[in-house]
């Protein structure tokens, strides 16, 4: 059963790791966790942004893990238990992955007061889960629920996958009242994205953040061509972002503690003031409010 969350205030110096952050930490922590043995679990505290699960350590230890997927912003860890272990990042969450004991006693000192939870692996390798915030969480939850899940079961498509066509667009847009931005932003329409990345897709597909949603479908609830042009910006700047190793503003890092570099290719997100990048332009950049959300475009060139 899913905690009561508590409210998080919208601070404009705190970013959660969207999708592209989120893939690159599952890819970093693949080859320590895909296939390993929990041997043992440290567990800190007894709580991070919810109680930590009941019976959270002795439930994972023991434990193979088969494979780690990621479903919109969140980490799925499936054990042959048949449990999944759910994490998500927050806003100051990250991983570091260390190969084996004599490492990770090297860097013990590392951040250590906001080690909340650490997995001690078979192979000798240890991964450990620092939050200072600790806006993240892990919660267990049977493989048989997963699908109905509160978290899970009202995501949106996948912005990666084929599920994401300007159809699907058109018939979730029609009729839609609601900003162009937070119709993107909402989870349940696409699964991953967040601000950065649809500021960023908005920009490369010309759109005003302001206009309303529904100028993606028709009258008869046909994709517009703007539906058209936007699909593959999304997709061409997450699998950038991606190949960049995310955007590191403040917090999000690699699981090996590098940061990602995306942030130096921003159109317009953080931009504020600058000349618009793109050719022949001579537009500047402007930040407005949306939803309690900082949004960056082009008033130029983005209509």
């Amino acid at each position: 059963m899913l905690p009561a969350p508590i409210r998080q205030r919208h601070d404009e110096c705190l970013l959660m790791p969207e999708l592209p952050e989120v893939e690159i930490v599952r890819r970093g922590l693949v080859p320590a966790l895909e296939g390993k043995v929990f041997d043992r679990v440290d567990q800190h505290r007894p709580d991070l942004r919810f109680p930590l699960p009941t019976r959270f350590a002795p439930r994972l230890e023991g434990q193979k893990v088969e494979r780690l997927e990621r479903r919109g912003k969140y980490l799925l860890a499936h054990l042959a238990s048949g449990d999944v272990l759910l994490m998500h990042l927050g806003m100051t969450g990250r991983f570091r992955v260390r190969k084996r004991a004599k490492q990770a006693g090297a860097n013990a000192a590392e951040g250590a007061k906001h080690d909340h939870v650490v997995f001690h692996m078979q192979d000798g390798g240890h991964i450990t889960y620092n939050d200072p915030r600790r806006f993240g969480f892990m919660l267990l939850i049977d493989r048989s629920e997963l699908a109905q899940h509160p978290l899970l079961g009202n995501l949106g498509v996948e912005p990666l996958s084929e599920a994401l066509t300007p159809e699907y667009l058109a018939a979730r847009a029609r009729g839609k009242k609601v900003s162009l931005k937070s119709f993107l932003s909402d989870q349940r329409i696409i699964a991953g994205l967040g601000n950065i990345y649809v500021c960023e897709a908005l920009y490369r597909a010309g759109l005003s953040p302001t206009r309303a949603a529904s100028t993606l479908a028709t009258a008869t609830g046909e994709p517009t061509e703007d539906a058209t042009a936007l699909v593959p910006e999304i997709r061409a700047v997450l699998q950038d972002a991606i190949r960049a190793k995310g955007s590191s503003l403040r917090d999000y890092r690699q699981a090996n503690g590098e940061r990602g570099g995306f942030q130096n290719r921003f159109g317009v997100y953080n931009r504020t003031g600058k000349r618009c990048p793109r050719q022949g332009c001579g537009g500047k950049i402007e930040r407005i409010v949306q939803a309690g959300r900082s949004t960056f475009y082009c008033p130029r060139c983005q209509n």
